[in-house]
């Protein structure tokens, strides 16, 4: 059996994911991997077989998704181009992890596809969302990747097709403390403007920044540039996260039984759609990055108690390789 693992480059959860998925699917079948997307900070330690562009979202320095800057930063002629002319004829199975370009080849084509990510779980309708809906928003989680076939992941079972996160072993493998300090990945906000609020708010803030090339600290808010091997031995000791709303380090947070605070990119509905989840369990959120709101969930006894099994290779033999 022939599989390529395709996975989106904007973000770092789906390279975490692919981290552990790509190795268990060796264990069974010939695997080829394929990236597209920019904005991924985390490196894949495994082989990448394709490589394109893509198309990436990109955002303002306060927060925001930028409409114009995805607009003129992509080379849409350029996707549409990779996707008439990707050869995927050879493989047997096209496993996709909200990667655009094979999802749209796939589905011109009529090749076999599953799509496997959390995006996916978004198309259940048992999944919480914002009681008002963005059109736009619910357009693209609908279109950005056409699947007929599909496993989502979300922070609960919703549904019986939507697992629970698949947590890495770089994070299973920690040995959890609290240590005092504050981690912060807020990718989408400028260094000055965390730097701004957090610095009223006396506790040690640790800030990994994608701005950043060098290490430095600016009253009680250090900042450092990303690097997986710090962002670890921080994530490790920290008392709680200050993150995006995205899926993967609430996750990992909830897992860790760190404390939790969560604010959605402005403009990007699944994020939105995340922190209701996220709400409904129990975790703060706010749209905006608001002192009063970070210094009460500083002050605050947050726990939250989760069950993430490491069950991704079951799942992946009973219900996608079975295809």
């Amino acid at each position: 059996m022939k599989i390529l693992y395709s996975f989106q480059g904007t973000g770092n959860g789906h390279i975490a994911r692919a981290q552990e998925i790509v190795p268990i699917l060796k264990k069974y079948a010939a695997v080829d991997t394929l990236i597209s997307g920019h904005q991924s900070q985390l490196k894949a330690d495994f082989e990448v077989n394709f490589q394109y562009k893509g198309v990436s979202l990109l955002y303002n320095q306060t927060g925001g998704l930028s409409y114009r800057k995805t607009f003129t930063g992509n080379h849409f002629l350029k996707v549409i181009k990779d996707i008439q002319e990707i050869e995927l004829s050879k493989y047997d199975l096209i496993i996709n992890d909200y990667e655009p370009l094979t999802g749209w080849a796939c589905k011109l084509k009529k090749l076999p596809m599953i799509e496997l990510s959390h995006q996916a779980s978004m198309l259940f309708k048992e999944t919480p969302k914002p009681e008002k809906k963005d059109f736009l928003g619910e357009l693209v989680l609908n279109y950005y990747v056409p699947s007929k076939k599909r496993i989502g992941f979300h922070f609960e079972n919703y549904h019986p097709l939507i697992k629970k996160p698949v947590i890495r072993r770089k994070i299973r493998n920690l040995y959890p403390e609290k240590k005092g300090f504050y981690l912060v990945y807020l990718p989408s906000f400028s260094d000055e403007n965390i730097i701004k609020i957090l610095k009223k708010i006396p506790v040690e803030w640790k800030v990994f920044s994608k701005h950043s090339r060098l290490q430095f600290k600016e009253n009680n808010v250090e900042i450092f540039p990303i690097d997986e091997i710090e962002y670890l031995k921080a994530f490790e000791n920290c008392e709680g996260i200050l993150c995006s709303a995205g899926f993967e380090s609430p996750a990992e947070a909830l897992f860790m039984d760190k404390k939790l605070f969560v604010i959605p990119i402005h403009n990007q509905y699944e994020q939105e759609c995340n922190a209701c989840a996220l709400d409904r369990m129990g975790i703060p959120n706010s749209k905006v990055l608001k002192l009063e709101e970070i210094q009460d969930w500083v002050n605050s006894n947050q726990h939250h108690k989760v069950d993430y099994p490491d069950d991704i290779e079951e799942i992946l033999v009973k219900e996608v390789l079975t295809l």
